[in-house]
């Protein structure tokens, strides 16, 4: 899969004119890697790049290397935090060759790869480590979209974000009722989305992202481009939802569309505390849970006010494959209690919805095409499955625990599970999180920019949150969504990661799926090169 080269792009070798022995000097000292390894990795790029244009590699004494380093990282949290190891270089390959060169010349090195798509990464493992020195390669270049109507398929480049990809399908096949099940959040790039699972409004109707996935390309370590022929069934079911930066670098991925009709309905409603919202949201599990999987109502929840003025705000937010009608319908016969009325459905197009989703007051569909959040924050995401209803009464004190702490910003994500869920095996692909389980929930706590000592009193009362929500939610283990990534688990010990000592955080991302993600690593990667603070280890009885 080939990316065309952007026009205005200078050769590989300017962006290091300035690339100077102290600089060298300094990475070394606060590595392992010598100054001539990374002086070696900087011209093995170039000499295997210096016929492609457009090719650039960057220091830290570069004048633009910050800003093409802060583009896509959306949690600002480790740019204040003072133990956090920033990259030697950052890539930015424009072909598959460029990929290439950066695998064979840092594996030859001692440099090791962090791919970066869109930098949703809520630890930020794609741009930062615990103390390893490592490149950054932002495969933000990699953005080409090939749908084919006929077929209903589309080869996505991991670089493009949700966004475009859904402007794009709808404009390259002019047919408003092929989608794809991409993510609510519109600057979430393609290949972490997919990599991790990837879940949306559609996912109870046609299952997450990487179940839609029928072909993929990448780089693995030994630099060779493979399709899902070449890489092998073991291999394209690990880059599945599986941690797919863990075995190589994904160029792309060929997806199946699916079918939607041309007017979809949506609405958003506020509830609060004082309108019986335990009730509310212990009806629902049940509800969006069983209903069909046309109908998808999510529920984001925060502590808002001051004093006697403080409640529980719930929005609720829903869609429905189909009309206004029907799904008036279906609300006032299954969940009558929400008192959803008919001025409050809005008709629209699928690709409106995404909008909606996304949080833009228009339906004016070139806004896809803007990567840009709406801003980067500081923030901590945690994650868990219910597999039994959550009581009205426990309601009352996750609730209670929000407006105690009247200096703190959590929202809570419900997400409900069913549907399409399952009907597919939890071994299809990595991601496990299959029939039984009745909803997700994740947390986010946000706070401004702030040290370290603050930050550890904000991520200290998080990880209080969450054990006390333990009796809540799922157990043995405490299933988690890996795209909202949570070091807190557990992590990986530099250069010798064992598979047991990962149990602690791959059981609950992947469950009993871990074990043979360990095993194609053990395969393909024995050495283990694509290695981070939560990558996939090589299996060791």
């Amino acid at each position: 899969m080939e990316i065309p080269r952007n026009e205005g792009e200078d050769m590989a070798s300017t962006p290091l004119a300035g690339f100077t022995i102290l600089s060298l000097l300094l990475l070394a000292a606060s590595s392992c890697v010598s100054a001539q390894s990374y002086e070696a990795f900087h011209q093995c790029f170039i000499d295997h790049t210096i016929s492609a244009p457009g090719s650039k590699i960057y220091s830290p004494d570069t004048p633009s290397f910050y800003s093409i380093y802060n583009t896509t990282i959306r949690n600002s949290r480790f740019a204040s935090t003072s133990g956090a190891t920033k990259p030697a270089f950052i890539v930015t390959p424009i072909s598959t060759l460029d990929v290439q060169a950066a695998v064979n010349c840092g594996k030859a090195n001692g440099l090791r790869l962090r791919v970066r798509s869109g930098g949703h990464d809520y630890e930020a493992r794609s741009s930062y480590s615990n103390g390893d020195p490592f490149v950054v390669l932002d495969l933000t270049n990699f953005r080409s979209i090939t749908v084919d109507a006929a077929e209903e398929t589309v080869w996505v480049g991991v670089g493009t974000t949700v966004s475009e990809l859904y402007y794009n399908i709808n404009t390259q096949t002019n047919n408003d009722t092929l989608a794809f099940t991409g993510s609510l959040c519109a600057s979430v790039g393609i290949g972490g989305f997919i990599g991790g699972g990837g879940l949306s409004a559609l996912s109870r109707k046609f299952g997450a992202a990487a179940d839609n996935v029928v072909d993929a390309a990448i780089i693995d370590v030994n630099g060779r481009h493979l399709d899902r022929k070449d890489m092998g069934e073991d291999l394209f079911w690990a880059i599945r939802g599986g941690s797919s930066a863990s075995f190589g670098v994904v160029l792309g991925y060929k997806v199946r569309l699916v079918s939607v009709p041309p007017t979809v309905t949506v609405f958003r409603v506020n509830r609060t505390s004082e309108q019986g919202l335990s009730r509310l949201v212990e009806k629902w599990q049940t509800v969006a849970h069983d209903s069909s999987g046309d109908f998808f109502i999510r529920i984001l929840a925060n502590a808002v006010g001051a004093g006697a003025n403080r409640t529980i705000l719930a929005t609720f937010e829903g869609m429905f494959l189909g009309g206004r009608d029907g799904f008036l319908s279906v609300l006032q016969k299954s969940y009558p209690e929400l008192g959803v009325e008919a001025k409050e459905l809005t008709e629209m197009k699928w690709i409106e919805s995404t909008l909606f989703f996304a949080g833009y007051p228009t339906t004016n569909t070139t806004l896809l095409l803007d990567r840009r959040p709406y801003k980067n924050r500081t923030f901590k995401g945690k994650s868990d499955f219910a597999r039994e209803p959550i009581a009205a009464e426990a309601w009352d004190k996750i609730w209670k625990y929000l407006l105690d702490a009247e200096d703190k910003v959590l929202q809570i994500i419900l997400s409900p599970w069913g549907g399409k869920f399952d009907e597919i095996a939890e071994d299809a692909i990595p991601f496990p999180h299959r029939k039984g389980n009745l909803i997700n929930l994740q947390y986010f706590l946000f706070w401004p920019d702030s040290p370290d000592e603050v930050n550890k009193k904000h991520l200290d009362w998080m990880r209080g949150f969450y054990d006390f929500m333990a009796p809540y939610v799922s157990s043995n283990p405490r299933a988690t969504y890996f795209n909202v990534k949570d070091l807190d688990l557990g992590t990986n010990k530099l250069g010798n990661t064992t598979y047991s000592d990962a149990t602690i955080w791959g059981k609950p991302y992947f469950r009993d799926n871990f074990e043979r993600l360990a095993r194609v690593k053990a395969q393909v990667d024995p050495e283990n090169y694509f290695w981070n603070e939560q990558s996939i280890p090589p299996f060791s009885a």
